[in-house]
């Protein structure tokens, strides 16, 4: 698996961005990553070295809205603390 297969998207949120003060950064990544090859894309695609990774995986729900019935996907998300002194902006992409 290739590190940009690892690494979907960073989420940008209010959560992550709170996260970011504490030198963590959250990102969307595949199902089926592990966390070392979430620290090597990390590591290997913005030049930085991480302290540790935190994955959240979350179930796919059947939920109703004004009565249609709609799937929520499965996501998982890798939340990436970063040695200090070492910074990502996930606003600038790669």
């Amino acid at each position: 698996m290739s590190n940009y297969d690892v690494i979907l998207s960073p989420v940008i949120t209010e959560k992550a961005t709170r996260l970011s003060e504490s030198n963590q950064v959250v990102f969307r990544v595949t199902r089926t990553a592990t966390k070392p090859q979430i620290k090597k894309a990390i590591e290997h695609l913005f030049k930085v070295k991480v302290k540790a990774v935190n994955t959240v995986r979350t179930q796919g729900k059947v939920k109703a809205w004004r009565g249609k019935r709609y799937e929520k996907s499965e996501t998982k998300k890798a939340i990436v603390t970063l040695v200090e002194g070492y910074q990502i902006d996930v606003t600038t992409g790669l």
